[in-house]
């Protein structure tokens, strides 16, 4: 749990819970195709190829979340009409999407 979020504080992703879950472990098996493929001696570029299709996925997932949490979390931070609790809810997601793009 974060500083920012209380014990009763649902979380933006919530309702898409069981479709974010069901995504991860489809990465988590393709993240396993490519260890297989590199202890079969996979050709580079094929193996390559499969990690791009795993940063692609990740990539996806990333950008859900944050649409849920703009959706969820910064939409009842304005709906409260608090200037301070607005600029953190900001001041957050452009910092997470910094990390994304780096």
């Amino acid at each position: 749990m974060t500083p920012q979020q209380s014990d009763h504080e649902a979380v933006g992703y919530t309702d898409d819970k069981a479709a974010y879950l069901k995504r991860l472990a489809r990465i988590e098996g393709q993240v396993r195709g490519i260890k297989r493929m590199v202890e079969n001696d996979t050709y580079c570029i094929d193996v390559l190829t499969q990690v791009s299709a795993v940063n692609k996925a990740l990539h996806a997932l990333s950008l859900g979340l944050v649409t849920d949490h703009m959706n969820h979390c910064v939409h009842d931070a304005v709906a409260s009409g608090d200037p301070e609790a607005i600029e953190e809810k900001v001041q957050e997601v452009s910092a997470t999407i910094g990390r994304l793009l780096r």
